[in-house]
């Protein structure tokens, strides 16, 4: 590579990531005012796709949200009745990259909880039963969508209208989700449906009867070594 080009590629990149670093919506900032509340530590990443009417849209803290992530509340810019907390993220999860979170009424996420990249959830749908309107116009009903903390949404899955997802909940790459899951459960498949479940003094069962064996929790490795130290 000619020296010249070498040092425009070397100036890109530098100016690129010092971009990134400057724009972040991070606590102190005038974007993260706008929010509902916006949690010590949270972090959307530049450049975000969408946020619409973010002071009804909740940040926990040390959540961290990927590049080109749709937030939304409600219809359109500018509502002047908004539900207060529209679109609530819990503490320390991570949204992937190009996820859309698109709330009309009431999503909820709980703490701890991991998406994959390309997740849509939507707590609203169109309509489709007036011959001579577009179905664009055609707005459905809105219905709340949860999902539990500790749970995994899976790269592309879809959460639709309606969606209760129990605490850490699988929910496998692609799937398409809608109606109740419950607790320590996996899901696949379009539409999704239980592939395992957690059976206290079984193990994790399968929808052809196969176990697999429930894991101690040894989260040791986490454990700040300036703490134990302290303990002792």
């Amino acid at each position: 590579m000619h020296p010249v080009a070498r040092l425009l590629n070397r100036a890109v990149h530098a100016g690129w990531r010092w971009v990134d670093r400057a724009g972040e919506i991070v606590p102190g900032t005038r974007a993260a005012e706008e929010f509902g509340s916006f949690g010590a530590g949270a972090c959307i990443d530049f450049p975000p796709a969408t946020i619409l009417n973010p002071s009804s849209i909740h940040l926990g803290a040390g959540t961290l949200v990927g590049r080109q992530v749709t937030l939304s509340v409600g219809w359109g810019v500018g509502e002047q009745v908004l539900p207060p907390r529209g679109l609530v993220i819990g503490d320390r999860c991570i949204v992937g990259a190009r996820t859309s979170m698109t709330a009309h009424e009431s999503i909820e996420i709980g703490d701890d909880v991991f998406f994959g990249q390309g997740v849509f959830v939507t707590d609203a749908s169109h309509g489709y039963q007036v011959p001579d309107r577009p179905i664009g116009a055609q707005f459905g009903p809105s219905d709340p969508v949860v999902v539990g903390a500790g749970s995994w949404i899976g790269h592309h899955a879809v959460l639709l209208p309606g969606t209760r997802l129990g605490r850490n909940v699988v929910v496998a790459a692609g799937s398409i989700v809608r109606g109740v899951v419950e607790d320590h459960a996996v899901v696949a498949g379009n539409p999704a449906r239980v592939v395992r479940r957690y059976e206290p003094g079984v193990g994790w069962v399968g929808s052809r009867g196969d176990v697999r064996p429930e894991l101690a929790d040894d989260l040791a490795f986490l454990e700040d070594p300036l703490d134990e130290a302290a303990a002792r």
